[in-house]
């Protein structure tokens, strides 16, 4: 349990330092967490350890993946309307893609965060706390975000992988699923009514 809250207190502060940091940094930031607590995971859990990437796992990382993007493009109509800021707070993190490439976006995301958020989440804390905590302490995270659409977003997210975790899904599969899920939603195919969002700063220019 030390081990597990020590692990927790380092996402959360890691977290904060992200989040809050200047933006024009904040992918340098984020990927440094990545590094983290991947590498936490690493060492400390014999699953993230083990994980493996083959065909059965790419095939079903995929069909995952469009499953969840699915219900994101659902979630991204209901946010607009149901939310008085949803559709600013979307813009805002879509915003986020237009301080690197989207080369360098990708590689970021497939090669250090989108691993490294299932290895840690889904494979160190979920094995040791369960998927209802994993879930609410995923979502948590992002509090500090003040972005309240983000933290939904995320609770959802971690908490259909975390589920798929739970069912006997294996690691290497969500890991596929969370990096295609990432760069597909993200950097290639937008959710329809995000496609042309602008954020605040954005209009503001």
């Amino acid at each position: 349990m030390k081990l597990l809250a020590l692990g927790v207190g380092a996402a959360f502060a890691a977290f904060g330092l992200t989040f809050r940091g200047p933006r024009a940094r904040f992918w340098d930031r984020m990927t440094a967490t990545g590094l983290v607590l991947g590498g936490l995971a690493l060492a400390a859990d014999r699953d993230a350890r083990r994980a493996r990437i083959g065909p059965r796992e790419v095939a079903v990382g995929l069909a995952t993946a469009v499953g969840l993007y699915g219900i994101f493009r659902v979630g991204d109509t209901v946010a607009r309307q149901v939310m008085p800021r949803g559709g600013e707070e979307i813009g805002d993190i879509y915003a986020l893609r237009s301080l690197r490439s989207k080369e360098e976006l990708a590689a970021r995301l497939g090669l250090v965060i989108g691993p490294a958020e299932e290895l840690f989440w889904r494979g160190f804390v979920q094995g040791r706390a369960g998927y209802l905590t994993a879930t609410a302490l995923y979502g948590g995270a992002h509090i500090v975000t003040e972005n309240v659409t983000l933290i939904g977003a995320a609770t959802i997210a971690g908490a259909y992988w975390g589920l798929l975790r739970a069912v006997g899904v294996p690691l290497g599969a969500l890991v596929v699923s969370h990096v295609v899920w990432d760069i597909w939603i993200f950097l290639l195919a937008p959710t329809e009514a995000s496609a042309n969002a602008l954020s605040p700063r954005q209009a503001e220019e």
